[in-house]
C-alpha cells in the first residue's frame, strides 16, 4: 500500500499524570509564562519554536541551566544556510557543563558482557578527570588540538573525552573492532596530537588482542607524539606490554601517575568551537569528517534528552552503542542532567541472549537505547523479558539506527513492556542528534516516530521543492538549527559541506532520507534515499520491504537492491535465513505474497536470493549501495568502513542475476 493505513488506537498514551509532570510541559509553561503565549500542547510548542528561533534556543540555556556567558546576541544570520549563527558571543566550556555535579552519587556504571564491571561516583569521575586533564596539558595538548581514541565503551574512555573537551582539544573515536586502514582512513585525516587505544577487547566470549593492530597504526600516525594504552582486556600487565611495543607509548597509570587529583580547570571558548569530529559511514568513499561545534552540540542534547526523554538527575540512562557510532556522544552528554550513564561493552547477546535485560533489571534502568535490529533480533529469539524480568524501572525505550518495522512496535509491548514510552528516532552523525523523536506528552502509534524535533524546521518534499502530505519524499530542515556541523575538516571554502546537504535544495537542509508525515502528525522513515528502489518510475522505500519480510520466521535477515535491468530498474531481495531453511519454491512464494499484501505489488522481488550473510557498517547498519556496486560490478571505494567485508564477495556475479 502507498500509505500505511493508521491503526485504530494508539499502543500507547502517557498517563495525564506523568505528562503533566514532564518536562516538556514545564518547558512549555515556561515558554508561556516568559512571552505572554498561550500554547497548548507540544505541537504548538514545536510551531512556536522554528517560528521563533533565537527565543526558542535561548529558553533552552535557561531552562536547562547552562553555563557559561550567553553573550549579548542570541542568532546572526538566520536567514543563511549554512551561515546561520547561534549565540556569537557566548563562551562556554561542554565538559563543565558535563562535569557540573561533583558528589557521591553514581556517574559511570560499566558492564562488559560478564567479563569485567566498574563504578565511578561523580567525585570519581572529577578526579580521573582532573588527572588526565593535567597528563594532557603536560603533552601539549591546547584548545584545537585532537585526541583521537581507538577504545571501547569504557569509564575511561568517557573521562579522557571530558579532559580533553576541558582544555578545548577536540575529541574523535572509533571502536577497536576497526581495521587499519578504517582507523587511518579516519585519524589519518586530523593529526591528532595524543592516540588513546586499549590493549584488546572482548566480544561474544572471545579476547581480542589488538596488539598486531596497534604496531601498524601508530607508526603511520606520526602527529600523535604520545600514545596512551588502557588497560582492559589483560589488565595492567597487558598494557604495558602492549605499550613496550609502541614508539612513544605509555600506559594509562604512567600517563596520570605525576599528577594528583585537584579541582578541574575549564577552558571556555566561542559557542561553534569544535568539540567532536565525526566521521560519514565511509562506504562510498574516504570518510568524511564532520565538525561539530561544542555549543550547539549541548544545547541540542540537553533538548532531546530533557524535553523529549524526560531524563532526570539520578535516571539511570543506557544506550547500546559502540565509540565509534553518534549515539556514545548522545549519551555522554546525559551527564549534564544528572544521569548515571550506563555503558556496556561486547556482544548484546554475550552471555545469554538476555545479556542487557538482566543489566536493565539489575541496576534498574529507566531509559533503555538500542537499535531497531536489536528488538527485531530479540522478537525472533522469542525474547519475552515482560514475563522474565523486573523491568519496572523502565520508563523508556528508544530505537535508532534504522526503521523500526510496525511488528516490532507490537513486540515491544507484548514482550517488553506494556507500559512503557517507545521513541523511535532517526537523525544522524551530521548532525549528533536527531531530525524526529520521542514526545512524551503525546500518543505512540504503530510504525510511526511520534514528532519532529524541537526547534527543526522538518518536512517532507517532492522533487520539484514543494511539501508533500500523504505520499513519500525526501526529509528536510527547512530553518537553520543549533547543531548543524561548524563544517568539515580539511575544506577550508566550504565547498564539500555544502555540497553534501544543501545542493539538492538551496539554502534548505536536505537530510537523504525517504520519509512520510502521518494523519497523526508523526513521520515514518522509509529508508536512506540513495538506496530507494525505482523499479517502473515509481520510487520504493526498502524499509517497506524489510518490514514484510523480515515477518517471515524463516528469515533472520534481509537486503534489497535495486539492479539495473532491461532498461529498467528490478527489484531484487537477499535472505539470511534460519539455520537448516531452504530458500525452495514454496518460500520464495511465501515471501512474494507477503510483500504484495502488506506493502504493494509494485514492492514484489523480482528476484529472491538466499545469502550466508549480509554486509553491514561497524554501526550495525546493512550497506544497500555497498551490495548495489557489487551486484553491477563496480568497486566498493571504502570496504574498511564495514564490519564485514568479506560478506562483499557473496553477492559477486551470481548466476541468479545473470537472466
Amino acid at each position: 500500500m502507498d500509505n500505511p493505513r493508521p491503526a485504530e488506537r494508539p499502543l500507547w498514551i502517557p498517563d495525564p499524570a506523568r505528562a503533566a509532570a514532564s518536562q516538556m510541559a514545564a518547558f512549555q509553561a515556561e515558554a508561556n509564562r516568559r512571552f505572554g503565549l498561550g500554547l497548548t500542547d507540544s505541537r504548538a510548542l514545536h510551531a512556536w519554536s522554528i517560528q521563533e528561533p533565537a527565543a526558542f534556543w535561548n529558553l533552552v540555556w535557561d531552562f536547562c541551566d547552562v553555563i557559561g556567558n550567553k553573550g549579548e546576541r542570541l542568532a546572526a544570520d538566520l536567514d543563511r544556510m549554512p551561515g546561520a549563527r547561534f549565540f556569537p558571543d557566548a563562551r562556554l566550556n561542554f565538559a563543565e557543563n558535563l562535569l557540573r555535579f561533583g558528589d557521591d552519587r553514581p556517574a559511570l556504571v560499566f558492564r562488559g558482557e560478564d567479563k569485567a564491571q566498574a563504578r565511578l561516583t561523580y567525585a570519581e569521575l572529577h578526579a580521573l578527570v582532573s588527572r588526565l586533564q593535567q597528563a594532557l596539558a603536560a603533552a601539549g595538548i591546547g584548545p584545537g588540538d585532537r585526541v583521537a581514541a581507538m577504545m571501547p565503551n569504557l569509564p575511561e574512555t568517557i573521562a579522557f573525552m571530558l579532559a580533553a573537551t576541558s582544555l578545548g582539544a577536540v575529541w574523535s573515536s572509533c571502536s577497536p573492532d576497526f581495521g587499519e586502514r578504517g582507523v587511518l582512513d579516519r585519524f589519518g585525516q586530523i593529526a591528532p596530537k595524543v592516540f588513546v587505544a586499549c590493549d584488546g577487547y572482548w566480544y561474544n566470549g572471545k579476547a581480542i588482542s589488538i596488539a598486531d593492530k596497534l604496531r601498524a597504526i601508530v607508526p603511520a600516525l606520526p602527529s600523535a607524539g604520545t600514545v596512551v594504552i588502557v588497560p582492559y582486556l589483560a589488565g595492567p600487565e597487558g598494557a604495558e606490554a602492549a605499550a613496550r611495543d609502541l614508539p612513544g607509548a605509555v600506559t594509562l597509570d604512567a600517563f596520570i601517575a605525576p599528577h594528583a587529583a585537584k579541582p578541574v580547570a575549564f577552558t571556555r571558548l566561542p559557542f561553534d568551537h569544535p568539540v567532536y569530529i565525526l566521521f560519514s559511514s565511509g562506504t562510498t568513499g574516504v570518510p568524511k569528517c564532520i565538525v561539530h561545534g561544542a555549543g550547539g552540540t549541548l544545547l541540542q542534547h540537553l533538548k532531546e534528552h530533557r524535553l523529549q526523554s524526560d531524563i532526570r538527575a539520578g535516571d539511570r540512562f543506557f544506550y547500546f552503542t559502540t565509540c565509534g557510532w553518534m549515539m556514545w556522544n548522545w549519551l555522554a552528554s546525559g551527564l549534564a542532567s544528572g544521569a548515571t550513564l550506563m555503558l556496556f561493552d561486547g556482544s548484546p547477546f554475550a552471555p545469554s541472549p538476555h545479556a542487557l535485560f538482566d543489566y536493565a533489571q539489575d541496576e534498574g534502568i529507566t531509559f533503555f537505547g538500542t537499535s531497531a535490529k536489536f528488538i527485531d533480533a530479540c522478537k525472533k529469539e522469542g525474547l519475552a523479558p515482560a514475563r522474565s524480568h523486573d523491568l519496572s524501572a523502565l520508563r523508556t525505550i528508544a530505537s535508532t539506527g534504522s526503521p523500526l518495522a510496525p511488528e516490532s512496535f507490537d513486540y515491544v509491548y507484548d514482550a517488553i513492556k506494556s507500559d512503557v514510552h517507545l521513541a523511535s528516532i532517526s537523525g544522524g552523525t551530521d548532525i549528533v542528534s536527531c531530525f524526529v523523536g520521542g514526545d512524551p506528552t503525546l500518543p505512540v502509534w504503530r510504525s510511526e516516530i511520534q514528532a519532529p524535533g524541537l526547534g527543526m524546521a522538518v518536512d517532507v518534499w517532492n522533487d520539484d521543492g514543494r511539501p508533500v502530505r500523504g505520499a513519500k519524499g525526501e526529509l528536510v530542515c527547512t530553518r537553520p538549527f543549533v547543531s548543524m556541523p561548524v563544517g568539515f575538516w580539511n575544506d577550508p571554502d566550504g565547498a564539500k559541506y555544502r555540497a553534501a546537504y544543501f545542493e539538492r535544495f538551496p539554502n534548505v537542509w536536505h537530510h537523504g532520507d525517504f520519509a512520510e508525515w502521518t494523519a497523526h502528525g508523526g513521520i515514518i522513515i522509509h529508508g536512506r534515499s540513495d538506496a530507494t528502489l525505482n523499479p517502473g518510475g515509481v520510487r520504493i522505500g526498502t524499509a517497506e520491504i524489510y518490514a514484510q519480510v523480515e515477518q517471515i520466521p524463516e528469515v533472520l535477515e534481509s537486503i534489497c537492491i535495486g539492479q539495473d535491468w532491461d532498461g529498467d530498474v528490478r527489484v531484487v531481495l537477499f535472505v539470511r535465513l534460519k539455520p537448516g531453511a531452504v530458500l525452495d519454491d514454496a518460500l520464495r512464494e511465501t515471501i512474494r505474497r507477503k510483500v504484495r499484501t502488506g506493502a504493494s505489488p509494485r514492492h514484489v522481488p523480482a528476484k529472491i536470493v538466499q545469502v550466508a550473510d549480509i554486509p553491514r557498517t561497524r554501526s550495525g547498519k546493512i550497506t544497500e549501495l555497498a551490495v548495489r556496486d557489487v551486484v553491477h560490478g563496480r568497486d566498493v571505494k571504502n570496504v574498511e568502513a564495514l564490519a564485514n567485508p568479506e560478506a562483499l564477495a557473496l553477492y559477486r556475479d551470481l548466476p541468479e542475476l545473470a537472466s
